[in-house]
């Protein structure tokens, strides 16, 4: 067995490298970018009022004028106005470009105008040069790099995107996933389980977090047949740059995954980590095309080992720019002295000083997968700790949002 440390480093340095991709911009949404992104004018473009108003020329304000005869008015999308008398001023409204002969804009608020609505008098001491007035280029300068490539779009980005006139965009192409559950003792969701049956649910729980994660995936069931399985896997590996499996990777005398995939042409680069749950874990390659990864088929197991290990996996090979680590407070001491890591499930809340703090949830072992509908995560714990305690913080590997 190795230690869950050599397990990642072992994990994370097989990567795939994803193809880079041109797609619309509107279906660019948590993708990985794979470009960088420039302004291609100034942010914002023009002088931008910020308030609707009045558009002033401020010298006169300044030289105690109060009262403003309306000669016209500024609104957001026609061509720029000029005021030709500075005794007067311009209606304006928020978006506008900022008129020829104004450089300061007074908001409705502090204006009181006459019944006729053709003299504004200003009601406010207060007033200063370039009030409510977006200058052009503040923001950003033409040319300026706006996003970097390894950002994960969201709609902040995409709008941005949009904005400087990105019609479509180059990002990572997901791969193509396959998730398999093996076991002769599962049926399907659809199906009523004999007395010595339980419904298939890893895979249902991978393909969700996959979809959360923006990918799709082809579902397989096979059973502990060593010459379908060989078969069945063959097949899937040509169509599929990445594997999950599910169970079959134990002691058991119809664990066929580790010597099915051997046969495959699936590299084993490990077979087993001192940690708890999910000891089992096998992952291999094979010719640089291929990744498998077999996780134990106890569904705390397969859940855990998908965060702890997939996760970070993917996140690297898309080539993610920053990919965020997490830690808590441990809320209450615990019992665990053993020399695996152990992966608490937990439930997490954040203080009054703002600390993420988690709250052990201990269930039955990784077969009680009913224990996860109370939990947001999983704790990782070193092996070999004397005592944990209340107060000590370790990673945290979050499952819910």
């Amino acid at each position: 067995m190795i230690d869950v440390a050599e397990a990642e480093k072992i994990i994370l340095s097989n990567t795939f490298t994803p193809n880079i991709i041109e797609i619309p911009l509107e279906l660019s949404i948590d993708r990985v970018l794979q470009e960088d992104v420039f302004t291609d004018t100034d942010f914002p473009p023009f002088d931008r009022i910020m308030m609707d108003g009045i558009a002033i020329n401020f010298d006169e304000y300044e030289n105690g004028r109060r009262e403003f005869k309306v000669a016209g008015i500024q609104a957001a999308g026609k061509p720029q106005q000029t005021l030709i008398d500075k005794t007067e001023c311009l209606e304006a409204m928020t978006g506008a470009i900022l008129p020829n002969g104004t450089d300061t804009i007074i908001q409705y608020e502090l204006l009181e105008f006459n019944d006729e609505k053709t003299v504004a008098r200003i009601n406010d001491e207060d007033i200063e040069r370039g009030r409510n007035i977006h200058n052009k280029g503040t923001d950003k300068k033409a040319g300026d790099l706006l996003i970097k490539k390894g950002v994960i779009v969201s709609a902040a980005e995409l709008a941005v995107m949009a904005s400087v006139g990105k019609t479509s965009v180059k990002v990572s192409q997901h791969p193509r996933v396959a998730v398999i559950s093996t076991g002769d003792e599962l049926v399907e969701i659809d199906q009523e389980p004999l007395p010595h049956q339980i419904r298939r649910s890893n895979i249902y729980a991978i393909q969700a977090e996959l979809n959360k994660l923006g990918l799709k995936c082809s579902k397989h069931h096979l059973n502990d047949e060593k010459d379908e399985l060989e078969k069945s896997i063959l097949k899937i590996l040509e169509d599929h740059e990445v594997l999950i499996l599910s169970g079959g990777v134990s002691m058991g005398k119809f664990d066929f995954v580790p010597e099915v995939l051997d046969t495959c042409g699936v590299k084993k680069l490990f077979h087993k980590i001192k940690q708890k749950p999910g000891k089992p874990f096998w992952f291999g390659v094979r010719d640089q095309k291929n990744v498998a990864f077999a996780f134990p088929g106890n569904p705390v197991s397969t859940f855990m080992c998908f965060h702890r290990y997939f996760k970070p996996w993917l996140m690297k090979s898309m080539e993610i720019a920053e990919v965020k680590k997490y830690y808590a407070v441990l809320n209450d001491s615990i019992d665990f002295k053993a020399p695996l890591t152990y992966f608490l499930q937990v439930k997490t809340h954040f203080d009054q000083n703002a600390n993420l703090c988690a709250q052990p949830i201990v269930g039955r072992g990784s077969g009680d997968h009913a224990n996860l509908l109370e939990a947001d995560g999983f704790l990782e714990i070193p092996g070999g700790s004397e005592a944990i305690k209340k107060g000590q913080v370790f990673r945290y590997f979050p499952f819910r949002n």
